[in-house]
């Protein structure tokens, strides 16, 4: 495997070089002054913030490479933020949740955007991907220069909890996602809400579902909702979810979710503490986990819960010519030193 060199004046001053004999594979965005060239090729896994960002990022710093960016659903670039808000209203178009498309990509910035297409392996010491075609499951193989990693995170459904996967339960991650919750509620109408899990994710989709008049009940196996805030300010949240209606079960897990036996249209959920609770629809808000799978797979180090390793320039500290950015790395605080991550999106 060649060597991939990086010269650099600051990280905001950076360009694609030509391989040379001292720089067989120049890192992507480094200052040199040797004009750009058309035979360095990048390709970026994922695209959303990370990925379509960096993609328009390295447009700006030069002409002439090629840029792929790879994305296993149907839409490259969209407010994942702003999903539940759609669910609730607040966002009123479909439309809107797009920050932009392929063909918008393609026509500014010259960038090959493919959806639909899942990475599924890299061949580091060939320096190439295996790419899955979403809908036809075919696969072929791409050559790169540059690998940019930006996977994400994808929610964790727990096998062990029986009966998880049944019908009417629904993440909440991606345009497909809110696809599918949105048709449930106009095909089925449930009354009963049941959000498993107490995060972010948790409670922006239990907002807007009791801001739509749902019966939302939330379930927490910790003994407070946000885990990241302090208890005493978790309290002033318990205070105003049970006053705008919600029905919540601190440190009470889910044991199983059973058929319904009375009138439920989805599940009975079975809480650990063994409450029942009739669910027309169950939001499964239990946490997220890299997507990084394939990337242990090619060898490239991962912390104990799945995170890339980077540096402080985001290359993966594996592989000079692999990089990361987004919610699947860890990263080193400025502030307070020492390495974390934080899944913002």
């Amino acid at each position: 495997m060649g060597a991939c060199v990086a010269t650099h004046r600051q990280s905001s001053d950076l360009k694609l070089v030509p391989p040379t004999a001292a720089m067989q594979h120049p890192a992507p965005g480094t200052s040199t002054s040797t004009a750009a060239s058309p035979d360095v090729n990048v390709i970026i896994v994922g695209g959303v913030a990370g990925g379509a960002s960096t993609a328009a990022r390295l447009r700006r710093l030069t002409e002439t490479a090629s840029i792929k960016v790879f994305e296993k659903s149907g839409y490259v670039s969209f407010a994942n933020c702003g999903l539940p808000y759609y669910i609730g209203g607040e966002v009123s178009q479909w439309d809107k949740l797009q920050v932009t498309n392929p063909e918008k990509l393609y026509g500014r910035f010259n960038l090959d955007i493919q959806v639909l297409k899942e990475v599924v392996a890299i061949d580091r010491t060939a320096k190439t991907v295996a790419v899955k075609d979403v809908t036809s499951g075919k696969t072929e193989s791409h050559k790169y220069d540059h690998l940019v990693l930006s996977v994400g995170c994808e929610p964790i459904v727990p096998k062990g909890i029986p009966g998880i996967t049944r019908p009417g339960h629904f993440t909440l991650k991606s345009m497909e996602d809110t696809a599918a919750v949105e048709d449930h509620l106009s095909s089925v109408h449930p009354v009963k809400i049941v959000v498993c899990g107490g995060g972010f994710i948790g409670l922006e989709i239990a907002e807007q579902m009791v801001n739509r008049g749902f019966k939302v009940s939330i379930v927490e196996a910790m003994e407070q909702v946000m885990a990241p805030l302090d208890r005493e300010m978790a309290e002033y949240m318990h205070v105003l979810l049970r006053k705008k209606g919600v029905d919540l079960h601190l440190n009470d897990g889910v044991a199983a979710f059973e058929e319904p036996a009375k009138g439920a249209k989805v599940s009975d959920v079975v809480l650990k503490s063994g409450k029942r609770l009739e669910a027309d629809m169950v939001i499964l808000a239990l946490g997220v986990r890299p997507s990084t799978g394939f990337v242990q797979a090619a060898g490239i180090e991962l912390t104990p819960r799945g995170h890339v390793k980077v540096d402080e320039r985001m290359r993966t500290i594996t592989d000079p010519c692999v990089w990361a950015v987004g919610d699947a790395i860890e990263v080193k605080n400025s502030a307070v030193g020492g390495e974390e991550t934080w899944a913002v999106a």
